[in-house]
């Protein structure tokens, strides 16, 4: 699975993002995480950027709302509670890994 991380220079939320990412993959050999710095509004829309930090798994955000154009802002995320973050929380995390993880896996009869 590959995980990537789009983010604007400097954005605080990144490094929640990534720590959050950290601690749901230990001990998956099979996850790589990159991260990619968006400095434009071009680049933003040719990756799918939705707000930093964006994260992609597989290449599909598995937070995208409809109708949300790509942009260099910053992106907030509505929790399973409600409060707004940032970055998705961890129980979320972990529903979009499993999710992408199960789609991933071949199907056997």
């Amino acid at each position: 699975m590959k995980l990537e991380v789009l983010h604007v220079p400097e954005c605080p939320s990144t490094a929640v993002l990534s720590e959050r990412l950290e601690t749901l993959i230990v001990g998956c050999a099979d996850v790589l995480i990159e991260r990619r710095v968006i400095r434009d509004q071009a680049e933003a829309v040719a990756r799918g950027m939705r707000g930093s930090p964006t994260l992609l798994i597989d290449g599909t955000d598995p937070f995208a709302v409809a109708g949300q154009s790509p942009s260099l802002s910053c992106r907030l995320y509505v929790d399973e509670v409600g409060a707004v973050s940032g970055a998705p929380s961890p129980a979320q995390l972990r529903t979009a890994l499993a999710a992408a993880a199960t789609r991933a896996r071949p199907r056997t009869r």
